[in-house]
């Protein structure tokens, strides 16, 4: 063996991870160093982002930089061992290859391993989480039940002890009434002692309509708020998904003015004198984002604070940029729409209504593109606006933008903001 690679030992470039020579080093505020893939499946597997090695605890996921130094040197250790196993051997050219292809698929077989572990794990996870939440549930809903119920049963109660209070004053009355009646002196004719008026007098019904409204609205109440929590907890699992968008100038409408950081476009009243391009839109106030996705996930958000019209979500490659406006997942677009004040919709075939109890400030955007799905999120108040599922796509999809003009009311000037969001634990 040559002397380059014994002086080198293999230990001092395993990640501790995945045991394996280092792939792409990344150092963490620690010190310590593993494969980037490594240590970012750990920390999407455990409730605090520390090192598995020292334990060290950090606030926020720290940005993960490659070790340049460190990935030089295991990719020299990688090669001195595939040199010294092609000048051992009679066929260096073949048998390095076959080694090499072998240690490919070891490689390989890790992976799906760790990836089939680190899977498990969620899935545990998730299973522990949705057993909490419905156990806590169906408690709640058995209280608010053993609640009514005795709500109901003591008014029942207190309804029948005032009847039985009225019953006996009734019967003293009457027993009261055939007394006088037979004192009565008939030569004097001697009026009764004047008694008690019950014409108006009832026990009433109690339909306890208020007791179950009541126990419901508590109800609604909790569910929101798990909603709530629930969609903050995927929102920071997908925010792990964030692209970096930036608009297409070449696709935007003459009447759209887009930034010149690409991150902001608005509505003009005037046309610009651009080139009619292909890809540019020439009926719909539309522009596209510069980068299109045909596999993977991705996530993005957009401020639509001030505007009181507009649609996001987004458009297949081929959707139709001159002529007719499309306007549905047929067509190749996925849209949210707010067609006015506090007036929503989803682009289908018909349009779906939504009734929303808050403004979207912000928007985001969330595509898998292999699951065939796509969602949108009110960012600011952590709720859930709707998702396409089931959805089948063959071709490039790209974020799609619509300021809108001004025909509900001023809109113009008023920018769509393109965000990055940051992805933290």
């Amino acid at each position: 063996m040559s002397t380059s690679s014994t002086v080198l030992s293999e230990e001092q470039f395993l990640c501790s991870v995945c045991l394996d020579v280092f792939t792409d080093p990344v150092s963490i505020p620690c010190g310590h160093n593993f494969c980037k893939v490594c240590i970012r499946e750990y920390w999407n597997t455990t409730a605090l982002c520390q090192c598995p090695l020292c334990k060290d605890t950090f606030n926020t996921r720290p940005d993960l930089k490659t070790n340049t130094t460190l990935r030089e040197v295991a990719d020299h250790f990688k090669r001195m061992k595939v040199r010294d196993r092609e000048e051992s051997s009679s066929k260096p050219g073949e048998v390095a290859q076959v080694q090499q292809m072998i240690q490919e698929r070891l490689l390989k077989v890790k992976e799906i391993k760790l990836s089939v572990e680190l899977s498990q794990r969620d899935a545990e996870r998730e299973i522990a989480g949705s057993v909490e939440v419905f156990t806590a549930l169906v408690r709640s809903i058995e209280r608010s039940q053993g609640e009514v119920i005795e709500v109901v049963e003591e008014k029942q109660k207190a309804a029948e002890r005032q009847a039985e209070g009225l019953i006996e004053e009734l019967e003293q009355e009457i027993t009261e009434l055939l007394r006088t009646g037979t004192e009565l002196d008939p030569l004097h004719q001697n009026s009764p002692s004047p008694v008690k008026g019950w014409s108006e007098i009832s026990v009433h019904r109690d339909l306890h309509v208020g007791t179950v409204r009541k126990a419901l609205s508590q109800l609604e109440e909790m569910l929101h708020n798990e909603m709530e929590k629930l969609c903050n907890a995927e929102l920071k699992m997908i925010r792990q998904w964030s692209v970096d968008v930036t608009l297409d100038p070449d696709t935007a409408h003459p009447n759209l003015i887009v930034s010149e950081n690409r991150k902001q476009v608005s509505y003009g009243d005037k046309g610009q004198i651009l080139p009619d391009l292909p890809k540019r839109f020439d009926m719909h106030l539309s522009v596209l984002g510069k980068e299109g996705f045909s596999s993977g996930r991705f996530y993005f958000e957009v401020q639509v604070r001030g505007k009181i019209e507009w649609q996001v979500g987004v458009a297949r490659e081929s959707i139709i940029r001159k002529g007719p406006k499309v306007k549905s997942p047929d067509a190749g677009l996925w849209a949210l729409y707010m067609k006015g004040e506090n007036k929503y919709e989803i682009k289908d075939t018909p349009p779906i209504p939504l009734f929303l109890s808050q403004k979207p400030q912000k928007v985001g955007v969330f595509v898998d593109y292999k699951e065939g799905q796509i969602s949108f999120y009110d960012v600011e108040n952590m709720s859930h606006i709707y998702s396409f599922s089931g959805c089948t796509f063959t071709e490039k999809l790209y974020p799609f933008f619509n300021p809108c003009d001004n025909s509900e009311g001023p809109n113009s000037f008023v920018f769509f903001q393109i965000y990055f969001p940051h992805f933290s634990v």
